[in-house]
């Protein structure tokens, strides 16, 4: 299956689809700036490469990953945090870019979280068979802030998890340009992709691109 199936029938797929209370998708948000923020993730990947970061149990994380901003989300074997350097060069991360924030705000606002102002932004890269296990953003002091993830590329499956690991998760197809927010009483929701299936994709080929925005201090 490639993209190119999808694109059709998803040029004019907008809207806003309520996912739980304080979880909203935003059907295709972020799709007309797409081009802009793919120079930018470039121009980040340049001088932050991206990695597979080891979990604090010494396994290599599916998704490649690398920040923008001043705070970026690290892990290795000391656990789960933020650094504001890149620990592989010790040099402060990228910047983020003006685009980036316009969009998080924007979003969060459509979704009714007016006044976001992100100052870390995680971004996975993702490949076929590349996946994220259920887990919840957690390592944020202020929880009041909302999440807001951006999907580019490759189409995935999004596991909606509830407040605890067990409970049962509902299965939301997102495709490029998709934005999903969530906060409120859903902020702290267990969440997840499944393994991305093979495509293509006409701008990112073999690739699904996430960019996710939170407040960290």
């Amino acid at each position: 299956m490639t993209l190119d199936l999808f694109e059709t029938d998803d040029a004019s797929s907008t809207g806003r689809e309520a996912l739980a209370p304080g979880a909203v998708v935003l059907r295709g948000f972020a799709r007309a700036s797409a081009v802009l923020l793919l120079a930018e993730i470039e121009r980040i990947a340049a001088r932050a490469p991206f990695r597979h970061m080891l979990t604090p149990g010494g396994q290599q994380m599916s998704a490649a990953m690398t920040n923008c901003g001043p705070l970026g989300w690290v892990s290795d074997r000391r656990g789960y945090r933020y650094e504001p350097a890149d620990p592989q060069n010790g040099h402060p991360w990228p910047s983020m870019p003006e685009s980036f924030r316009r969009l998080a705000h924007d979003a969060a606002a459509a979704a009714g979280f007016p006044g976001f102002a992100p100052d870390a932004c995680l971004i996975n890269r993702y490949e076929p068979g590349t996946r994220m296990s259920l887990h919840q953003d957690r390592d944020e002091p202020d929880l009041t802030a909302p999440i807001v993830s951006v999907s580019l590329g490759l189409p995935a499956t999004f596991l909606f998890g509830g407040l605890n690991r067990g409970d049962a998760s509902d299965r939301i197809a997102l495709v490029h340009g998709d934005v999903v927010v969530w906060g409120g009483p859903s902020r702290l929701r267990f969440h997840g992709i499944l393994p991305v299936q093979e495509g293509t994709h006409s701008l990112l080929g073999r690739q699904r691109i996430n960019l996710t925005f939170r407040k960290a201090t």
